[in-house]
C-alpha cells in the first residue's frame, strides 16, 4: 500500500510528465527515476505505519466485542438490555474497522 501525500503526487506527476517525454526523445535521465523511486519508497512505508495501525486498531475492537459478549452474558436482568447494545455497538465498530482494513490492503 502507498500514501502519498498531496504534495508528493504533485512531484512525482511532474517528474512523470518530464520523464515521458524523454523518453519519447529517447534520453532519459537516471535522475528522474531515482527521484520517483525515493517518492514511491516514502510512501510505500508511510502506507505501511498506516495499515499497521489500522491493524492494531481492528484488533483492540475484537478484543472490545469480546469483552461486551463476557458483559452481557454476566449482566444481571435488569443490565442486559443495555449489555446487549454495548455488544451491538461494538460489532458495528468492528465492521468499520475490517472494512477500512481490507479496503487499505487491496488499494
Amino acid at each position: 500500500m502507498h500514501s502519498y501525500t498531496p504534495a508528493e503526487k504533485r512531484q512525482r506527476a511532474k517528474l512523470f510528465r518530464k520523464g515521458f517525454r524523454q523518453a519519447l526523445a529517447d534520453c532519459v535521465d537516471p535522475a528522474l527515476e531515482r527521484q520517483i523511486e525515493r517518492i514511491d519508497a516514502a510512501a510505500a512505508e508511510r502506507g505501511q505505519r498506516e495499515l499497521n495501525a489500522l491493524h492494531a486498531v481492528r484488533e483492540k475492537d475484537r478484543q472490545a466485542v469480546a469483552t461486551a459478549k463476557a458483559q452481557a452474558r454476566t449482566a444481571a436482568r435488569g443490565d442486559r438490555a443495555a449489555a446487549r447494545q454495548r455488544v451491538r455497538d461494538a460489532e458495528q465498530q468492528l465492521r468499520r474497522s475490517e472494512r477500512a482494513v481490507n479496503k487499505a490492503e487491496h488499494q
